[in-house]
């Protein structure tokens, strides 16, 4: 077999994952390959057109704070912005945007195409070369055999893929794309576990055929957010489309029940476990039965097309029983089906099997990421891609891999999670999930990262001196506003505070203190006392100043609680020498092979006992080397 290409890193799919893991390795200076079945095809969204929403938003503006692109093409390419959670803290405020689907995936494809050091390649991998469990390269339908130093998996899925609508059961991937069949066996040949996961995707219909007068109007938010810190232009609020809001129906709950031996999920054909937090309707009827009715929302899915997206809507159904059922919706009587929902059930890897740098712990230079870890979501699935391409690029340059703490980001929450405790069903991130959520914020993930990221390599020097030179405005900001004295008597800030539910000032007092109160908004005291500043650094000020105490007790929590994770455990331990652990927790030592103390402590099933003895056998350890 005549080797076509040798590269040093070789990305396997051109979804979100894929996308950024390509990207971030080029631009940190490796030779790269990009392969994806269909060029078109690359970064497409195949659910839902939209990009952010509860933890989601912060997981892309971290992608952007490590030197990512999905932020700055979901800002480019967005038809509304709107930021969730609004009312409450800002430890669950998060963007979420309307995306033009087509122009999304055309502005990721020109930059990856004008990208140095970086080839797209239109063929299909049928498998791995792995050599004394190291990957060497990958074999080609067409082009034969790629040589690669680091190979990164990001199959989404594609990976022995079904689409079921009914008992009707199709080899297909999304939208009837191929489906590749052989490098799900090839991985169980090498040893890795793989196990079947299940998502599905709504229909989608003519927007003209909707009566939107019997839904409600869903504006995105006037102010300016952005997802990408370097972005500086957003769509205009008054040229932003609308989404809509409207309810199933009785009648629509008649009909799934009486068709729900009909779909893919109940009749026995789906094997695969389903999402929890994304169901499909006739799922949500079945696990929600005392509620009446359930949220749809009526979302556009581009400029160029005549088409929404029903969310909330997942069926398996068969065709005349969708037609039924989108036809009892409210606004959609009369609607045209464009394209009808279906399930899909593929492979994904247990991702127990992964090192925290998301390279697999059997196959040296083999990194999996995306929805082959067993994820769902178009943003779960870059923020993976990004830190595996960044670890592929460190592993090749004999660098310790970027490992994100969970008090340091939403990423490195779910990385935790998936390869501390695995994933049973599509894997979600959540704010619930964060235990440290008030750090993880949609305001600070610049703070929080592009440091690390420009140590790390995956900065660029325009986005670290960009960031500096904010980080600069916002302290002269904090620090002029601690020198702004408002005496009594001061009637401009005493009819504001009197909005606020305050009394008239009885002493001085300087802003800084002022704006630590409760409901005291910075940017309105600032207009009436006649004080220029930007809105953005303005609102980043008030978050915290106003909730400054509660960081810094839950900064001190977050050391307290991390200090185990730099006690770095062997990568080799033998953890039948480690006496008195108990049965469930040496197993699960034994088949996870934490990588530090603190990831053990988090494994379900490993107790505070086994850790207590941990720690006495590597002191024991420690003492025997030193002796």
């Amino acid at each position: 077999m005549n080797t076509l290409q040798k590269v040093d890193v070789l990305v396997v799919g051109g979804g979100h994952a894929g996308c950024e893991a390509a990207l971030i390795s080029a631009r940190m200076g490796c030779s790269t390959a990009l392969l994806s079945l269909r060029m078109d095809q690359i970064a497409k969204m195949p659910c839902n057109p939209s990009v952010g929403g509860p933890a989601k938003g912060i997981v892309v503006r971290e992608i952007d704070a490590l030197g990512g692109q999905m932020g700055l093409t979901a800002d480019q390419t967005a038809l509304q912005f709107k930021m969730l959670n609004t009312t409450k803290g800002p430890g669950v405020q998060s963007l979420r945007v309307q995306s033009d689907k087509i122009a999304y995936a055309k502005a990721m494809q020109n930059e990856l195409l004008s990208q140095k050091n970086l080839t797209v390649i239109e063929d299909m991998v049928t498998s791995l070369v792995i050599e004394n469990h190291q990957v060497k390269g990958a074999v080609l339908k067409e082009r034969g055999l790629i040589e690669a130093s680091c190979v990164i998996l990001t199959t989404g899925t594609y990976m022995s893929s079904l689409v079921m609508v009914s008992d009707h059961v199709t080899e297909s991937g999304p939208d009837n794309e191929p489906t590749c069949n052989t490098l799900s066996q090839c991985l169980r040949d090498h040893g890795i576990e793989t196990f079947r996961l299940k998502t599905g995707t709504p229909a989608r219909v003519l927007t003209s055929s909707i009566d939107f007068s019997k839904t409600t109007v869903q504006p995105g938010t006037p102010e300016f957010y952005s997802f990408s810190t370097m972005t500086q232009q957003i769509l205009p609020f008054e040229q932003q489309e609308v989404c809509y809001l409207t309810y199933t129906a009785p009648q629509t709950h008649t009909i799934i029940k009486e068709n729900l031996h009909r779909s893919s999920m109940y009749s026995g054909v789906v094997k695969g476990v389903g999402p929890r937090y994304c169901p499909s309707i006739e799922d949500k009827l079945v696990r929600f039965a005392d509620k009446d009715r359930h949220q749809i929302f009526l979302e556009p899915e581009s400029r160029e097309l005549d088409t929404t997206y029903i969310q909330g809507f997942s069926t398996s159904m068969p065709y005349e029983v969708q037609e039924k059922m989108i036809h009892s919706l409210p606004g959609l009587e009369n609607a045209v089906i464009k394209k009808y929902a279906y399930a899909i059930e593929y492979d994904a890897v247990n991702p127990l099997q992964l090192k925290p740098s998301l390279e697999l712990k059997m196959i040296e230079n083999l990194f999996c990421a995306g929805q082959i870890n067993g994820t769902s979501g178009y943003e779960e699935a870059a923020g993976q891609g990004l830190m595996a391409g960044i670890n592929a690029v460190r592993k090749l340059r004999n660098q310790e891999p970027l490992v994100l703490k969970r008090d340091e980001a939403y990423i490195g929450v779910m990385i935790d999670d998936l390869v501390t405790k695995g994933t049973q069903e599509p894997y979600r991130l959540l704010t619930s999930r964060a235990e440290f959520r008030l750090l993880l914020r949609h305001d600070n993930a610049d703070q929080r990262l592009t440091e690390k990221g420009w140590e790390y390599g995956s900065v660029s020097e325009e986005r670290i001196e960009h960031y500096r030179k904010k980080m600069k405005q916002l302290n002269d900001l904090k620090e002029e506003i601690k020198n702004v004295h408002i005496s009594i008597g001061n009637e401009s800030v005493n009819e504001l505070l009197h909005t606020w539910g305050f009394e008239d000032l009885n002493e001085g007092i300087s802003l800084y203190e002022l704006v630590r109160r409760p409901h005291v908004s910075l940017i309105e005291l600032a207009h009436v006392l006649k004080l220029e500043m930007d809105a953005k650094t303005a609102r980043q000020a008030e978050i915290e100043i106003k909730y400054e105490g509660y960081i810094e007790k839950a900064k001190k929590e977050a050391e307290r609680l991390l200090k185990m994770d730099f006690t770095k455990l062997p990568e080799n331990m033998n953890y039948d020498e480690v006496e008195h652990l108990s049965l469930e927790g040496r197993q699960k030592l034994k088949k996870i092979m934490p990588a530090t103390m603190g990831q053990a402590s988090r494994i379900s099933g490993v107790n505070p006992a086994d850790i207590a003895v941990l720690a006495m056998h590597l002191e024991k350890r420690r003492k025997g080397r030193n002796t």
